[in-house]
This record gives C-alpha cells, sequence and structure tokens, in this order.
C-alpha cells in the first residue's frame, strides 16, 4: 500500500509500505480521509520525543471496515488505545489510562491507504456524513472536551461570559465555533498569522486580535481564556487577559515548560486547567455535534490528496496554508 511516513525532522515521504494485518479483536480500515494535527507536525518538527522515525503518522480518521468485523461499515475512531481495567477506564475517563497508547504514535497511523486499530476503538458515524467532516471528529472532539470541563469551573453560564481564544489553528477555530453553538455572544480569536485571522473572522464570525501588533483582550477582563497553542507567550497573555476567578483552559503544548505567574493566580483564584484529549463518551458527542450542524459548514477544512501530502506539511510549516485543517485523502 501507499503510505506517507515521518523519515525524519521536516521530512514526510510517500511510498510503499507493508499492508496491514489485522490481529485478534483488530479491524483493517481504509482510510477514507485523515487531518494533520498539530501533533503530527510536532513529529515532523523533530520536537516530540515518543514519536520517531521512520513512522507513519495521523490519527485524525474515518474509514471503511475492508477486514474484520463489521465489514462495509464505516467509522471514526478514538485513537487512544487504552487497557479497559485501570481505575480511569472504569470510571470513563479513558483519556487518562495509564496503559495507554496511540494510534501514529506507538503503532502505525493513518497516513496510508489502509490502518490497522482495535475493534474497541471504533467510534461508528452516521450513513449520510462525509469522510471529510467524519476525520474532523478527534481534534472537535478536543475542543468539546476542553470546553465542557471549562464550563464545570466557571462562575457564570458561558452565554453570560466572555471568552478569549488564543490560537487560530484547528483547535482554536474548532473552539470558537462549538462556543458560538453553546451561545457564547462575547468571543474573540487572538492569532498572530494574517491568513488564519483572516479564515477565523470569515468562518467563525467572531472578532480577531493581532497580539504582533500588540492588539489585547482587557486585561483582567475575560471569563475564560482558551490556549490553544501553549507556548510562553501565551501562557503569559492568559493570565493577563483573565479576570480575578476566571478560568484557563491550557490545551496546547507547543512550549512543554515556561513560568507562569502562581501570584496571581493565587492572590485573584484563578482556576488554571489542563486538558487532554477527550473520551470515547466526547468522540460519540462531537460526531453528534458536527452531524447536527454545531461546528458550522466547515469550508474552512481544506482537501488535498495524500500523496501530495509531503508539499501540505511544508506548507503548514511554513504558514503558507490558509486553512488550519488539511484533510488529506488516500
Amino acid at each position: 500500500m501507499k503510505a506517507l511516513v515521518y523519515t525524519k525532522p521536516l521530512e514526510v515521504t510517500y511510498r510503499d509500505e507493508a499492508d496491514p494485518q489485522a490481529a485478534a479483536g483488530e479491524v483493517v480500515l481504509k482510510i477514507d480521509a485523515v487531518g494533520i494535527c498539530g501533533s503530527d507536525m510536532h513529529a515532523y518538527h523533530g520536537h516530540d520525543p515518543r514519536r520517531n522515525p521512520p513512522l507513519i503518522l495521523g490519527h485524525e480518521l474515518a474509514g471503511t471496515v475492508v477486514a474484520g468485523p463489521f465489514l462495509g461499515k464505516r467509522f471514526t475512531a478514538n485513537p487512544l488505545i487504552t487497557c479497559g481495567t485501570c481505575e480511569f477506564c472504569v470510571q470513563g475517563r479513558n483519556n487518562l489510562c495509564a496503559n495507554r497508547t496511540m494510534v501514529g504514535m506507538t503503532r502505525p497511523g493513518a497516513f496510508a491507504e489502509r490502518m490497522s486499530i482495535p475493534v474497541g476503538s471504533l467510534v461508528e458515524i452516521p450513513t449520510g456524513m462525509d469522510a471529510r467532516t467524519a476525520a474532523l471528529t478527534e481534534p472537535a472532539a478536543t475542543a468539546l472536551h476542553a470546553l465542557n470541563l471549562s464550563m464545570r469551573a466557571m462562575q457564570r453560564p458561558l452565554p453570560e461570559s466572555r471568552l478569549l481564544v488564543i490560537g487560530g489553528g484547528a483547535i482554536g477555530m474548532l473552539t470558537a465555533l462549538l462556543a458560538r453553538d453553546y451561545g457564547c455572544r462575547d468571543l474573540r480569536v487572538a492569532e498572530t498569522n494574517a491568513l488564519r485571522r483572516g479564515s477565523v473572522a470569515k468562518h467563525a464570525g467572531v472578532a480577531v486580535l493581532d497580539p504582533a501588533k500588540g492588539e489585547a483582550a482587557e486585561a483582567g477582563g475575560m471569563d475564560l481564556v482558551v490556549d490553544a497553542v501553549g507556548a510562553k507567550a501565551t501562557r503569559a497573555a492568559a493570565f493577563a487577559a483573565v479576570k480575578p476567578g476566571g478560568v484557563i483552559m491550557h490545551v496546547g503544548l507547543q512550549d512543554w515548560a515556561s513560568e507562569i505567574d502562581m501570584r496571581r493566580l493565587t492572590l485573584a483564584e484563578i482556576t488554571l486547567l489542563g486538558t487532554y484529549t477527550y473520551t470515547t463518551a466526547d468522540l460519540r458527542a462531537t460526531v453528534a455535534a458536527l452531524d447536527a450542524g454545531a461546528f458550522g459548514d466547515l469550508a474552512w477544512v481544506e482537501e488535498r490528496p495524500l500523496a501530495e501530502g509531503a508539499l501540505a506539511f511544508r506548507d503548514l510549516h511554513e504558514g503558507r496554508a490558509v486553512s488550519a485543517k488539511i484533510v488529506l485523502r488516500p
């Protein structure tokens, strides 16, 4: 089969790879669509020690079963392969599974014509849902999980609150779209890339800020700040923007560590939350939300052939891609 393989930092190669074989309890999916995730870009940049070349990346997928149970049925999937028996799995928080592995990290991913995956990871999609939309389930579920966790910690309902999303990439865009669907009326997105600012303004219909020009949300005025970048500068910006008693939701992991303003966190009773991916329940809820149009028409999502994946990675790396999300079609 053909696959797009991460071969070394700043290089992915479209080449022949061995066909996957389904072990007991697994299926083989024919990949219909697969999105390029920010974590795939971290690997591409050589910044993820968990993803070592040569490796088939890709975990935002939609596909059709071609071997194993459910032959001919269409699914997206939870790329986290979990044990099902640890304390987190039995609590329904399988995103925190102590024994988890992951598609596109510890086993070959979906930047390929076919991929094997355990049956327990499959999430069924509606008959009429197109593959591009279904492939957005994973990143959209990350946004859904983050917003739902945030709302549990907030003092007032989201429609009554002021929200700043830092980062206009896919997670930031999807967070803004879902927050708007949840009824948030006072919402803005901060993004330094002009192409992405334009896309957010056009497709999310929200105010946009350019931090590179000194544009910032009102200091100490935001009830909720979602940092979808996770850099030293964006963490500082989040603390500057959040109001006393407010919530910062930290999603992105661009930088692995930096100082935060612990004094302000303490004296202003700010709630700082981290989030990791989603649960299987979140994925199912996201499929339903996508099907209901909660994330809009998704016209901002770009499609390209898998064979042109190397160029897609380069365009994202160099900031040339207008869309925050590129979906590849094998």
